[in-house]
């Protein structure tokens, strides 16, 4: 009995690209149940494509590095390429085609999009970055909410504004403050709320600070939130994003999150020029909030 074929589709939800690949994908196994397994679909957010895509590169080499789609589509483990590809395949080998309206595309795009987010069951929350006038773009980070409560209420505070002033009469929010250090292969720094903005500065929604949740959340790789502090149980507003694997922080700070869209403006961050670890020019943290999926 001749074995059957397995496809796979890897790629960013949030483009049309990756529905007509799914859609091709499971159009072949409803046409010819006999010859396909069930597809594997796997949706990956803007961060986590990146981070696969490089390790494919790393791992398949050849043409592949020039590679720039927004998703790959397998056959038995063999590279096919993108959806176009598929397409082509899919017609050649099998006299398959699979046609739908552009705007259903779009359609679908959105509606996965959204049900996706919703069902990790955290909060999302966003920061729009300008410097000298000029916008870099938006971060969008996840919260792990189910794992750090106190620690991801307190920065979704700080996003919305929603606590107002604390007792020594400080703006609780994020709007208007500045990534104050940026340390070269390490992180990014930000969050001192102070009017100073020098980097020593800023408080929680609780106080001045609070105790160190946990360590459950490594620092595994780039894009990692946490709370940057001055010793055990001294989190206040400041915090990092991590800019590769830093697993000598996983005991020493509490991380809560990751950068899921926004790899653009992270690198663009990141390259500013600086003078002791400081950016020569504001990088401001022009508005901030939560994500509505």
């Amino acid at each position: 009995m001749a074995s059957t074929v397995h496809l796979e589709i890897v790629g960013l939800l949030n483009k049309h690209n990756f529905q007509i690949a799914k859609s091709i994908a499971e159009g072949l196994k409803n046409k010819f149940p006999e010859s396909f397994d069930n597809p594997t679909i796997r949706p990956l957010l803007e961060c986590d494509w990146h981070d696969y895509l490089s390790n494919k590169k790393r791992e398949l080499k050849g043409d592949v590095w020039q590679y720039s789609g927004c998703l790959m589509s397998f056959a038995n483990g063999q590279l096919l390429g993108d959806e176009r590809k598929l397409s082509s395949w899919a017609e050649k080998v099998w006299k398959f085609t699979f046609h739908r309206p552009q705007a259903l595309y779009k359609a679908l795009t959105e509606e996965y999009y959204t049900s996706n987010l919703r069902s990790t069951g955290h909060i999302f929350v966003y920061m729009d970055i300008e410097s000298g006038g000029e916008a870099f773009g938006r971060l969008l980070f996840e919260l792990f909410s189910d794992l750090c409560p106190k620690t991801c209420g307190n920065f979704k505070a700080l996003c919305t504004g929603a606590a107002g002033l604390s007792k020594s009469n400080l703006e609780l929010s994020y709007k208007g403050s500045i990534f104050h250090r940026v340390v070269p292969n390490g992180w990014l720094q930000g969050g001192d709320i102070s009017p100073e903005r020098k980097g020593i500065g800023g408080e929680s929604i609780y106080g001045p600070t609070f105790e160190d949740e946990n360590f459950v959340i490594s620092h595994n790789k780039r894009g990692i939130l946490g709370m940057a502090n001055q010793g055990a149980h001294s989190n206040g507003s400041q915090f990092y994003i991590t800019l590769q694997p830093a697993s000598w922080m996983d005991h020493k700070y509490v991380a809560f999150g990751q950068l899921v869209e926004g790899t653009e403006v992270l690198k663009r961050l990141e390259a500013v020029p600086t003078y002791n670890e400081r950016p020569k020019q504001d990088c401001k943290i022009a508005a901030c909030g939560v994500f509505e999926p």
